[in-house]
């Protein structure tokens, strides 16, 4: 194995596990530097995390097994997720590959982990946010992989280290194919991460929460797995949308070196995003993602119709 590949490999799995609450923390520091507040520091999910890791956790009255495994099969799923996706195009699998559909399933099977236990629970408001989050999600997923499906016919595959390497340089902008796959994508990350204007990740108002909605009987170490779930979304969203679907290097080294540079980038103008749009209505949301499918569809006929 490369040097290149080992620090990809290195990259990927210290960024997924170690960096990704780094992410929300900046954004919501910036958020609340643009709103003229001090806000919190960019540490703060660390100590969030930390707090809640030494807490023990809360069994509910008649839950069942459902409950209790809610959390280590989201945790579970999302890190087999970090290790479907690759940091740079010299990257190699951990043994679980690289395609971007089996993303795809890693991530509703972490949703549907969450949204399984909130009906066993049976709690009135975790329903509510669950509901909302599936009817969300239901157009999520689809404009997901439509957006994928854009960047994999431009490469030829859906292995997503190929598809990085497929799309680095300036050839393949020639085609308005992967700018609209990376319009619809940058929905998607707003509404992977929960960031307005789809939800608001700073309200516990039962009535609106959305993505906080299925979390309320979580404490302790349950709910620090399913925080930190919620932080590695961000990480891997994130860097598909820095290593596919931004203009990158070809070179793995210029890759991973211009990655820190890109993310940060990324969190900024996800927190001037959430200081300039106000939250949608519930009802509008699935409009909007529905638009964005509708965008990548565009992307998908934009490049079969320009293919010889």
């Amino acid at each position: 194995m490369s040097a290149a590949a080992i620090t990809a490999a290195s990259v990927q799995v210290i960024g997924g596990l170690a960096l990704a609450p780094l992410l929300p923390g900046l954004i919501q520091h910036w958020k609340a530097r643009l709103q003229g507040r001090r806000g919190p520091t960019p540490l703060q999910p660390y100590r969030e995390l930390r707090r809640l890791w030494r807490k023990s956790g809360v069994t509910v009255e008649g839950a069942s097994v459902v409950y209790r495994l809610a959390p280590a099969v989201a945790a579970a799923s999302v890190l087999a997720a970090i290790l479907v996706v690759p940091a740079a195009s010299a990257a190699r699998g951990f043994g679980l590959g690289q395609d971007a559909l089996a993303l795809a399933g890693l991530l509703a099977l972490a949703r549907f982990a969450v949204a399984a236990a909130a009906w066993d629970v049976g709690n009135g408001f975790s329903l509510m946010g669950a509901s909302r989050d599936l009817t969300i999600s239901v157009f999520v997923e689809p404009t997901l992989v439509l957006s994928l499906a854009t960047a994999a016919l431009v490469a030829g595959t859906t292995d997503l280290g190929g598809i990085i390497a497929a799309t680095a340089g300036s050839g393949v902008w020639a085609s308005p194919a992967l700018a609209l796959g990376a319009l619809a994508f940058a929905l998607v990350v707003v509404a992977e991460t929960g960031r307005q204007p789809v939800d608001n990740p700073d309200t516990h108002l039962e009535l609106t929460m959305i993505h906080e909605g299925p979390l309320l009987e979580y404490a302790g170490r349950d709910l620090a797995y399913l925080h930190w779930v919620a932080a590695a979304r961000h990480w891997l969203v994130l860097l598909l949308a820095a290593e596919i679907f931004l203009p990158h290097a070809r070179s793995p080294w210029w890759q991973l070196g211009m990655l820190p540079v890109v993310l940060i980038g990324l969190c900024a103008a996800l927190a001037l995003t959430e200081t300039v749009f106000a939250k949608m209505r519930v009802l509008v949301v699935p409009r909007m993602l529905a638009v964005a499918s509708g965008i990548a569809l565009l992307g998908i006929v934009a490049w079969l119709a320009g293919t010889p």
